[in-house]
């Protein structure tokens, strides 16, 4: 059973969608950490209902972002981790730091890549005006929202939608998406041929 690490910094919803699909079995992996680098994330207290264990890294106790990065990985190793898990962690990783684990860390992103990139992916959507956008699971590399997209899925936009409806829809795609998503990184089930990803079993 593969060991993952989720790296968060907000509320957590995400890692609660996670931690949910572990604790009924539909996920089997081993939910071995969090790692966050906010003491006042609403994520910490989610990891304690759970019993996971946290790995508490504030980027202000590191004079520099390498020294900050080498901490979290001690962590990883500590934990034997196979898998990282991107959910609302807010710093852009180093390229050192995913260069040690290439092709081991996921992200999701409330777009459809490579459409509506960075941070306001939900607002640049509504504002443009698309009447489909949705959800996707990608692989981190050195780059923002760019790395080989492992799934996807749609949210059609309504002509009643508000911006905080979409968002609400979104999030729901995003709950169902990502433990579907590590399950097929996590047991293997795809090829990865440079950015292209094909799914062999779900």
């Amino acid at each position: 059973m593969k060991n993952i690490a989720i790296f968060a910094s907000g509320k957590g919803t995400n890692f609660n969608a996670i931690a949910q699909a572990v604790k009924r079995g539909s996920l089997k992996v081993n939910l071995a950490l969090l790692v966050c680098d906010n003491p006042q994330a609403p994520v910490l207290s989610k990891a304690k209902e759970f019993k996971i264990k946290i790995a508490l890294v504030k980027r202000g106790d590191f004079a520099c972002k390498e020294d900050f990065e080498k901490e979290i990985i001690n962590s990883l190793k500590e934990e034997k981790i196979d898998l990282i898990v991107m959910a609302g962690f807010m710093r852009l990783l180093g390229p050192d730091f995913v260069q040690a684990y290439r092709n081991r860390i996921i992200n999701i992103h409330p777009a459809l890549l490579p459409s509506f990139k960075g941070a306001h992916a939900i607002k640049d959507a509504f504002a443009y005006g698309v009447k489909i956008t949705g959800v996707t699971v990608h692989f981190v590399d050195e780059h923002i929202d760019h790395g080989a997209i492992i799934l996807q899925k749609e949210v059609k936009v309504k002509e009643t939608d508000t911006l905080d409806s979409l968002e609400a829809r979104i999030h729901r795609a995003e709950h169902l998406l990502y433990p579907e998503a590590i399950k097929v990184v996590a047991l293997g089930r795809f090829r990865l041929k440079g950015r292209r990803v094909r799914i062999t079993g779900r």
